[in-house]
């Protein structure tokens, strides 16, 4: 199985690449019809919530720069 990539768009969604599953809040899994490649909105926007329909453009804004996090609290 290939790792899962997630790649966090500047001004836009989070891109899901890879093998993955994707549950509500009650464990059952989002029919993705085969797909490799989602993307999950991150603005609040869309009307497809979880994913991305485009409805944040000229209206979402997010520099997407990486970085490291503090050390994890033991």
């Amino acid at each position: 199985m290939d790792a899962t990539k997630i790649t966090v768009n500047s001004n836009g969604s989070l891109k899901v690449e890879g093998e993955f599953e994707i549950v509500d809040a009650q464990g059952n899994a989002y029919g993705l019809g085969g797909r490799t490649l989602v993307s999950i909105c991150r603005c609040g926007m869309s009307k497809n919530k979880p994913f991305c329909d485009g409805s944040h453009k000229g209206h979402f804004d997010h520099a997407s720069i990486a970085f490291d996090l503090p050390p994890k609290k033991v």
